[in-house]
């Protein structure tokens, strides 16, 4: 038999628990929107284009649109269509944009954990700088906050082999990096069990917009048709329907006019779906632990 993961068993759709979400619903869904900050000159990098001459300041200034304008507009047009909004944040992001995180908390963002910089990786660490690592953006936003995250969110996607152990020795209560399901998942790990709450790897406006060059059209498109489809799935089973936005991307004026409709679009069953936020979501699954595989 070939290696697999060890982190969840194989488990079809067809043969879990059946529960209702929050009020009745059965179609949960929510948005987050990256709210990053990246090393100038060094380490990894989103870049609108490639091969830009060293020292890079065309794509820093596109990046650096995201937090000066795109990520306060975006978070005033969910606020105006009153759509709770969550944000992956590099805690880093505190320091060289303190107006915008002032905006994002009286406009009651939940905050979750997405490194210091996204100039950083999880990978190839040692596990003690690992959980130092994880600690750090935990007690960054503590520090802020008045409360820990619950959830995190790896920059660039990057695990070890000890990501989720560390996770939950760390007090994070899910981690929302993966797109195995459209339920939430149970992770194994060596102390707590873990919540894998399912991720947008493709209706994500970075893996679609900047890396397949779709257009703004095209991703409503995705939108719409993602949640026409699983609204009628979920008379089936209970579901969770992810959007993934960034503030450097969708932010962009012409990117969110078609954000916009398809906002509409989920917004004309508003009383048909539950529109929450992850950690909503982590804490309903901690609350009935049974519903969850």
């Amino acid at each position: 038999m070939l290696p697999r993961q060890s982190r969840y068993p194989y488990s079809p759709i067809t043969e879990r628990p059946d529960f209702t979400w929050p009020n009745g619903k059965r179609l949960a869904v929510y948005f987050v929107m990256g709210v990053e900050e990246y090393v100038f000159g060094e380490g990894m990098t989103e870049d609108l284009f490639a091969g830009a001459s060293k020292p890079d300041f065309a794509n820093t200034s596109w990046r650096d649109y995201g937090n000066r304008v795109g990520a306060i507009r975006l978070i005033d047009r969910f606020h105006r269509e009153n759509i709770p909004l969550s944000i992956l944040l590099n805690t880093e992001v505190y320091d060289h944009a303190p107006q915008l995180m002032d905006h994002a908390r009286r406009h009651g963002c939940e905050i979750i954990a997405h490194g210091l910089t996204n100039s950083d990786t999880l990978a190839g660490r040692e596990p003690s700088d690992e959980a130092a690592y994880l600690a750090a953006v935990r007690d960054a936003i503590v520090a802020h906050e008045g409360k820990p995250p619950a959830g995190w969110a790896s920059p660039w996607l990057a695990h070890t082999d000890n990501t989720p152990d560390l996770l939950a020795e760390a007090g994070y209560l899910y981690v929302i990096d993966l797109g195995m399901d459209d339920q939430p998942v149970w992770l194994r790990t060596r102390t707590e069990k873990l919540l894998s709450i399912p991720y947008a790897l493709e209706l994500n406006d970075s893996s679609t917009i900047i890396g397949r060059q779709s257009s703004p059209d095209d991703f409503y498109g995705m939108i719409a048709d993602q949640f026409d489809e699983m609204l009628e799935a979920s008379v089936e089973q209970p579901l969770v329907m992810p959007v993934v936005i960034h503030s450097f991307i969708s932010g962009q004026p012409f990117r969110l006019r078609g954000l916009r409709r398809a906002l509409a679009h989920v917004l004309a069953q508003r009383d048909n779906i539950w529109l929450t936020t992850p950690d909503r979501i982590a804490a309903f699954v901690h609350q009935n632990p049974d519903v969850a595989i």
